[in-house]
């Protein structure tokens, strides 16, 4: 196994806090956004063998088979398939959606043969993949997920009491769910910004009022206030009170899959996800807004936001999703409690978040052999396939790996 130098991310809308109790480092002032484990050729982890440390990515091109196993490579091909964070909000993300594996393809397909490039700014889509994810939060968490219930989407903009909302509460109320929920959507996106710029600094500050007053909506216009505090007048505000606002405890986790519209507000947590950069912005950003090809991606379904809880599989708490190219499980090791063995067959990141957690190969710890790491929150190890590991100490480890 190796240990992990990971880079930290300093995008705009990151704590200046979280991140750095969590690693036990000072604060620099700015905000630390995200913490990237893996071998994303944005960022990725570095390893050292002996000779100076290099990145992982290229240690799996040297030798994918090596490193992630033969069923992986065959599953997935040479590259780890899976990008681990730390994610710490402090100020809202953007609220976008993310493409399935076939739109990603052909998007992609189609913005290569009009030879967009790739870094540019009304550029969709950066790859060919899919961009499922996972986040489990570690602090309380703070999102939107998905479409409300047209009738309770309507209930919430009615009652803030702007009378410029009551064509989209009509059409809410008498129009079938999909139908209703994609022409709001596309009205509202599809709004000159200067014509709809007032009726969101109304609706935001009725919410603001409400918020105060308390009431079965209360965190919701709370959370909405925010966004409109950070992004004035932007029709993103009016898209995210169609959505379900989501509060999460540590634990507990979203999983968002394609087509589903989804906005992180604030917290600190673990997010696994494909190896994909392919997202489609629905507001809340001065970035590049396709509104055409956004509708052609959002599922417009709805239901509540699908809280997951782990799931407890011989000492090991997994979450549960559709998705082959991760799986995130948590262990909480208990102090005096007996080593227990991880899984090998795959390739493997261990993230801790708690406490001390002792990691020992197999066999030495058999042995009685000392040799081994001790991870404190923040610090990581990739383990390559095959490698038998044994887990004790007291603390919380997070593990990410592919479906085997």
């Amino acid at each position: 196994m190796d240990r992990l130098a990971n880079t930290v991310r300093p995008y705009a809308w990151g704590s200046t806090t979280a991140l750095p109790e969590l690693l036990g480092t000072a604060p620099t002032g700015e905000p630390q956004a995200e913490m990237w484990l893996g071998a994303h050729p944005g960022a990725p982890s570095r390893i050292d063998r002996g000779a100076g440390p290099v990145s992982l990515a290229a240690v799996i091109d040297a030798a994918p088979e090596a490193e992630l196993g033969a069923d992986t490579v065959r599953a997935f091909g040479p590259r780890l398939p899976f990008l681990l964070k730390l994610l710490a909000a402090g100020s809202p993300l953007s609220l976008q959606v993310h493409p399935d594996r076939a739109q990603a393809a052909e998007g992609f397909a189609d913005e290569e043969r009009r030879g967009i490039p790739i870094d540019a700014g009304h550029r969709n889509y950066k790859d060919a993949n899919h961009k499922p994810e996972l986040i489990v939060a570690l602090t309380p968490f703070d999102g939107l997920c998905g479409f409300r219930h047209p009738a309770q989407a309507a209930d919430l903009l009615e009652g803030l009491g702007v009378d410029d909302l009551k064509p989209y509460v009509d059409i809410l109320r008498a129009s079938p769910e999909e139908d209703a929920l994609r022409e709001v959507l596309t009205a509202v996106l599809g709004a000159e910004h200067h014509a709809i710029a007032g009726t969101v600094e109304r609706a935001s500050v009725a919410a603001d009022q409400l918020a105060a007053k308390g009431g079965p909506h209360a965190d919701a216009y709370a959370a909405y206030a925010v966004l409109a505090h950070h992004y004035p007048g932007d029709p993103g505000v009016l898209a995210a009170m169609l959505l379900n606002h989501v509060q999460l405890q540590p634990g507990e986790a979203l999983f968002l899959g394609a087509g589903i519209p989804h906005a992180y507000l604030g917290g600190l947590g673990v997010e696994l996800m494909a190896n994909s950069d392919n997202v489609l912005r629905c507001g809340l950003t001065p970035k590049h807004v396709d509104v055409p090809e956004l509708l052609r991606v959002v599922r417009f379904e709805a239901g509540d936001a699908g809280v997951l809880r782990p799931e407890d599989v011989n000492g090991e708490e997994v979450y549960e999703t559709p998705i082959d190219e991760f799986r995130l499980s948590r262990f909480v090791a208990a102090p005096g409690a007996a080593p227990q063995a991880l899984p090998s067959r795959t390739p493997q990141i261990l993230l801790c978040t708690a406490g001390t957690v002792q990691l020992r190969e197999a066999g030495a710890a058999a042995a009685g052999d000392g040799a081994g790491l001790a991870l404190a929150p923040g610090e990581s190890v990739f383990v390559p396939a095959g490698e038998r590991i044994t887990l004790s100490g007291d603390g919380t480890l997070f593990r990410a790996t592919v479906v085997a």
